[in-house]
């Protein structure tokens, strides 16, 4: 009971930044003066906010921004020059109109909008704008001038391509949507904008194809998004926690990626993505069990070959997952199993170790991520030969010194090497921790614990919805016509539908796609 009190899943509001209570739906006073001292105390004395005199016409006017967030090399170029050659020959503004008119010609080429409330001068100030306040006005001119630095579009540090697009995404939103625009040329696509954090105001885009996508699940993932409050949010992860249908649980709800083509042929299926501004990671929803073993190569490869490297990806899974508590379980409980030769060895190999079977797995499965985890953090320089020596001379060392066995130490790499297999590090990550739960059940039951943690399993994997689609499907229900390009990848040309159990609006994908016509013989007509 206290555990559920304390990991009780709550939806948490992620509200749009909130401006001081006093300056919500302010309209802009006419007063320079007052202006430049109400904006001066609201930015306070940062050395970044910039307040300049100049005119606009004949009037006297204002230009504020933030250093830090635009270009000044475009703000003279654009505004100050253009402004300044309109004031040789000044023309007399007498009116809103007027002054829209004389913006669009004198400063042809930006992005212009007319603001009347504090609010929304704050935030055009915040993201890269630059604010113009008029004499006599009510409304100020706002014009987009913001550049920011971000990396350059590199390749998947986190996910390795060996055929298909070499970009992945970056920590700039606007980068990451052109990605995805650029291959995804259909105007049904859509960004709806999110602002969420009460005190960072990050940019948070919902992508998909309107006419595709399940209007049920879309409605949810933005009613989640607009009822969860946070005060800071700065990568995708702040942001799959808030919003998942559950957080006690070790297996990943939402998928993430780098790769934009894995994005957008998803969204081509009927899913939903969730950019984050300032995180490479884009969020992907609803998922399932078998998103994370399949990667874009699938469909750059033959099938035969796609489908081998699926079942080569499953199998590893149940290596990684399952070989420590089996080994433990039949080491400790069931030696008749074993053959009499292979257990003469391994009886050799034990009768000098003074530690029980558990504490051998133990030691190696916590000396293997701890150099995993070693390796992660170091230096890129450094840390892959820091890994693999390491691994090398500790596994050696503690086989001479007679604390662990050689076959525990066989068992344990395996099963760490195959838990690299997964293209979602979160995924694998969950593995890692469902191994030690697993050889806790096999150290007390044997092999009939393996089975009842592999029964608790599957029930709880049964349990679990991601934006209401079950999490297991199409196994769990059992969907035949979704088998296509689950473990096995049919051809391209059978591929025809999209996930049933994603409910979309189209479920053909697909349907003038037919199998190749062989060449015609000599002779045949």
């Amino acid at each position: 009971m206290l555990f559920k009190k304390l990991f009780k899943s709550k939806k948490r509001n992620i509200d749009p930044w909130t401006p001081p209570q006093e300056s919500r739906n302010v309209p802009i006073g006419k007063d320079l003066i007052a202006n430049q001292n109400r904006f001066q105390e609201i930015f306070g004395q940062t050395s970044d906010f910039y307040i300049e005199s100049l005119y606009i016409g004949q009037r006297e006017a204002l230009m504020c921004y933030l250093t830090t967030m635009t270009d000044e090399q475009a703000i003279n170029e654009k505004i100050v020059l253009s402004l300044s050659v309109a004031s040789v020959n000044p023309l007399c503004i007498e009116n809103e109109s007027e002054l829209e008119q004389f913006c669009k010609e004198k400063l042809a080429g930006t992005q212009l909008q007319l603001l009347e409330y504090e609010t929304q001068v704050i935030d055009s100030i915040l993201t890269g704008h630059v604010i113009l306040f008029i004499k006599d006005f009510t409304k100020t001119i706002s014009i987009r001038m913001n550049s920011i630095s971000s990396r350059s579009i590199e390749e998947p540090s986190t996910q390795g391509i060996i055929r298909g697009p070499k970009d992945g995404f970056t920590e700039s939103s606007d980068t990451n949507l052109s990605l995805i625009r650029r291959r995804i040329k259909n105007p049904s696509l859509r960004f709806k904008k999110h602002t969420l954090g009460s005190d960072t105001a990050t940019t948070v885009y919902v992508c998909y194809i309107d006419g595709i996508v399940n209007d049920g699940v879309l409605k949810e993932i933005n009613n989640r998004i607009n009822n969860i409050k946070t005060t800071s949010l700065f990568d995708s992860g702040t942001l799959e926690e808030l919003i998942s249908d559950k957080t006690t649980t070790l297996f990943p709800l939402i998928y993430n990626s780098e790769r934009p083509d894995t994005i957008s042929a998803n969204l081509v299926e009927g899913k939903i993505a969730i950019i984050v501004d300032g995180s490479p990671f884009v969020l992907l929803l609803p998922t399932v069990f078998n998103d994370f073993f399949q990667v874009s190569e699938d469909y750059y490869h033959p099938f035969l070959m796609s489908s081998f490297a699926r079942v080569i990806r499953y199998l590893s899974f149940m290596i990684s997952l399952l070989f420590p508590s089996l080994y433990l379980s039949v080491i400790t409980y069931h030696i008749e199993i074993i053959p009499t030769t292979l257990l003469v060895s391994l009886t050799s190999q034990r009768e000098n170790i003074p530690f029980p079977a558990l504490f051998e797995v133990f030691i190696m499965e916590i000396t293997f991520e701890i150099l995993r985890e070693a390796g992660a953090r170091m230096p890129k320089a450094v840390g892959p030969t820091v890994s693999i020596v390491g691994g090398l001379v500790i596994g050696q060392a503690v086989i001479e010194a007679g604390i662990v066995s050689s076959s525990t130490v066989i068992i344990i790499a395996l099963s760490t090497i195959s838990s690299f297999v997964s293209p979602i590090y979160s995924f694998a990550v969950s593995t890692r921790l469902l191994r030690f739960i697993l050889i806790l059940f096999a150290s007390v039951f044997g092999l009939y614990g393996v089975a009842l943690g592999l029964l608790i399993l599957i029930g709880h994997l049964c349990s679990l919805r991601s934006f209401g689609i079950p999490y297991m499907a199409p196994f769990a229900p059992f969907i035949i016509e979704d088998h296509k390009d689950v473990v096995f990848r049919f051809p391209i040309f059978s591929l025809k539908n999209r996930p049933s159990y994603l409910k979309t609006k189209k479920p053909l994908m697909q349907p003038n796609v037919e199998p190749p016509t062989p060449p015609m013989e000599k002779g045949s007509r």
